[in-house]
């Protein structure tokens, strides 16, 4: 009879009393860890301050690396040899001061036993907020239980009390009355049949989607498999960034340069300099061009519907940044690209919608919406926006939706009112610039496609953007990334944290309506189409579905 060495299994400590143990999920680049290791590192000191004065101990579950600079889990491998070590009923915090990806996290908190409590920063410095809302979406997908928790320093009453209650709970419950289910829509109503009608279009005639690449930086609820994909009528063009890259070889640096000289006569600002590591160069803004009818000629190539383009991490490595050509693609007013023959002009008069850092959620919904928002003579211009943070202005709560790259000309008012500025060095070693601006005023339908329990939902609202005077506007992205877009945005009859504490994704989508009542109406056809899907549909604040009268 043969003997085996049979595996030792591993023994997780056991926990002691009255001890919290914490993590803290970082990026993979190592600039931006380093980089924001020190707001991290206050976050970290003020949460313990918190709970030391409410009667616990903490415990670090990983130490700070002296060689690397920073104390975050920075790899899948570096997360799943930490929770080996963490007691797996103990009460766990996620800290997050900063980008975060999920995925390094997400092996351990499947499997550990005791509450999770994920926290962020209340601060526009770094994106610890978007980081905690991607967490607790990718959580919301992997039907893990958890809680979040969110301040400027957790000196506040509302915060420490939150914490007591987690910490003799292991639970805590937020205000969420905002959202309510989509009741019967009248049958008899235009836009109810527009949206029943594009929806039965939609699954019977079938939409391809193109992924150069899945998974961007750890997004997991950023991937929505095939089996909730198909039944929607909407299916998956697999596709490889180096594909992409091969492509943007072939096309010449004449028919960059036409991109470049229609966007100046557009009247579109380009902030340019010569120091390929610090300023954007116009050798930067041609391999964006180049990317940009690469993308568009491999989408034609498969019949692609709408298109994602990863970036990172793959291609942050070997080309400029994808920005630039991702606000041009969702744009119905863009330079044109033609077949390699230069017979055809690929998709004339439309926008290609690219859902950024391949968010599929983004791209079901932007399909969508491209679709409606087409079919009542709107423009459907769409973009993804993070939440990055907001504050009081006025009496009202103004939101910073503030995407890490680029919009469609349109939402900011034309190329005219748009400009374009180098990446950060952190996270775009290599540069490339954005499509940036300020979203210009007026009515939004926002929403996101999401995961939760096992089948698709979508939460629909309304917000208006709003304008604010020129030095609120430089406050904010001088307290945020000044290159990038930003959308100042009221929610309708949504607080700040109900949206906090209901939102599954660092994303959300909006499109522009002319005006409210339109703007209600699309709501309301987007709601029949998604629910004539078998979407589940969550109505968020204040949203008229029943026509007015």
């Amino acid at each position: 009879m043969t003997a085996y060495t049979l595996p030792e299994l591993h023994r997780p400590p056991a926990a002691e009393p009255a001890t919290v143990y914490t993590v803290a999920s970082g990026d993979l680049r190592p600039a931006a860890n380093v980089t924001c290791w020190p707001t991290q590192e206050k976050l970290e000191s003020d949460l313990a301050a918190a709970l030391t004065d409410l009667g616990w101990k903490v415990r670090r579950g990983h130490a700070v690396d002296q060689v690397k600079g920073h104390g975050f889990i920075d790899s899948q491998r570096a997360g799943i040899e930490v929770f080996k070590h963490i007691p797996e009923d103990a009460p766990l915090i996620v800290v997050e001061a900063v980008w975060q990806y999920s995925h390094h996290v997400l092996a351990g908190l499947r499997d550990h036993q005791g509450p999770i409590l994920v926290v962020a920063n209340w601060s526009g410095e770094f994106p610890g907020l978007v980081g905690l809302l991607n967490l607790a979406g990718s959580l919301t997908k992997a039907g893990r239980d958890y809680a979040v928790l969110w301040s400027a320093d957790f000196t506040d009453e509302w915060a420490r009390e939150s914490l007591r209650t987690w910490l003799e709970t292991g639970t805590l419950t937020h205000d969420t009355s905002h959202v309510r289910p989509l009741p019967p829509l009248p049958e008899a109503n235009p836009e109810t049949e527009l949206g029943v009608a594009l929806a039965r279009q939609l699954r019977e005639e079938k939409a391809i989607i193109g992924v150069f690449d899945e998974g961007c930086m750890g997004m997991y609820n950023a991937i929505i498999d095939d089996e909730f994909l198909n039944p929607l009528g909407i299916y998956k063009e697999r596709l490889s960034q180096s594909a992409l890259v091969a492509e943007m070889r072939k096309v010449s640096d004449e028919e960059a340069q036409e991109v470049r000289a229609w966007l100046d006569r557009a009247g579109m600002t380009f902030h340019t300099g010569t120091d390929e590591a610090t300023e954007l160069t116009d050798a930067q803004l041609l391999s964006q061009f180049k990317m940009y009818i690469a993308a568009v000629r491999i989408a034609d190539d498969f019949g692609l519907d709408a298109v994602g383009i990863q970036y990172q991490q793959g291609l942050k490595d070997t080309v400029p940044a994808s920005d630039l050509a991702e606000g041009l693609l969702n744009n119905v007013q863009r330079p044109p690209v033609r077949s390699r023959d230069g017979a055809r002009e690929l998709y004339a008069g439309a926008p290609l919608p690219h859902f950024n850092e391949v968010d599929e959620g983004v791209a079901v919904d932007s399909l969508v919406t491209n679709r409606i928002w087409t079919a009542m003579g709107l423009d459907p211009a769409t973009t993804l926006h993070d939440i990055r943070w907001g504050e009081e202005y006025d009496g009202r709560f103004v939101w910073v939706f503030e995407i890490s790259g680029s919009v469609p000309a349109s939402h900011n008012g034309g190329y005219d009112k748009s400009y374009s500025m180098r990446q950060p060095p952190m996270f775009f070693p290599l540069g490339g610039g954005t499509l940036s601006g300020v979203s210009k005023p007026g009515e939004i339908v926002w929403s996101r496609v999401f995961l939760m329990d096992g089948r698709l939902h979508v939460d629909l609202g309304r917000a208006t953007s709003v304008e604010l005077p020129e030095e609120e506007t430089r406050r904010r992205l001088d307290a945020t990334n000044h290159q990038w877009p930003i959308m100042h945005a009221v929610l309708h009859g949504v607080t700040r944290d109900q949206f906090m504490a209901r939102h599954r994704a660092n994303h959300l989508n909006v499109a522009y309506a002319p005006d409210a009542a339109t703007a209600d109406k699309a709501l309301r056809a987007k709601a029949a189409l998604f629910a004539e899907l078998g979407v589940e549909v969550h109505l968020c604040g204040d949203v008229a579905v029943q026509p007015r009268r």
